[in-house]
């Protein structure tokens, strides 16, 4: 699981289409119109994931992303997570957003692994995030309901094709390349 903030941004002047021979022009100055946040959940071998846009980042966000995700797994008694450590990633954050016995059957339901500090690129679903970015919000975008739209629309079409994450990094490369995360022992 990852998320991205994400700026909502409006032209101040029409941009100019392109024509034979001639780009697109588009003012460099814009209107910031707010910000929000895009979650991101991916499963990389199947191919399958889940993404939600929200206004803000806040515990309660977090908290319902969490059980959208657990509702895509109703059978399994146990959901390994990864995702960075944030402070809004906490159970105090369920409690916040469920009642008590909600909140409990969801943090019990999850396996969280965080990815080490400055090793947020461990977490694939970072990756998926950065393929959501390059194709689909990679221009200006100027609500949140076209923000949605747009990543519902990717969502589906990376799902349909069954679209997964190629992950090359073994336990071997993990060991030279975070050799410094290791214990050392004196003998």
């Amino acid at each position: 699981m990852d998320e991205t903030p994400r700026q909502l941004i409006g032209e101040t002047r029409t941009p100019v289409p392109p024509a034979p021979g001639r780009a697109a022009r588009e003012d460099y100055e814009y209107r910031r119109l707010g910000t929000c946040k895009v979650f991101m959940a991916t499963e990389p071998l199947a191919g399958w994931r889940l993404t939600k846009v929200t206004e803000r980042r806040t515990k309660t966000d977090w908290a319902r992303f969490l059980r959208d995700i657990a509702a895509q797994y109703p059978g399994a008694t146990r959901i390994t997570l990864v995702m960075h450590n944030l402070n809004t990633h906490r159970p105090g954050a369920l409690y916040e957003a469920f009642e008590p016995a909600e909140a409990k059957a969801l943090w019990d339901r999850f396996e969280f692994v965080h990815t080490p500090k400055h090793g947020s690129w461990l977490n694939v679903a970072e990756v998926e995030v950065n393929v959501m970015i390059r194709q689909c919000l990679n221009r200006r975008i100027d609500s949140i309901d076209t923000l949605r739209a747009e990543v519902a629309a990717w969502q589906a079409t990376r799902d349909q094709i069954r679209a997964k994450v190629d992950w090359q990094f073994t336990t071997d490369d993990a060991r030279v390349r975070l050799k410094r995360l290791y214990p050392t022992f004196d003998v």
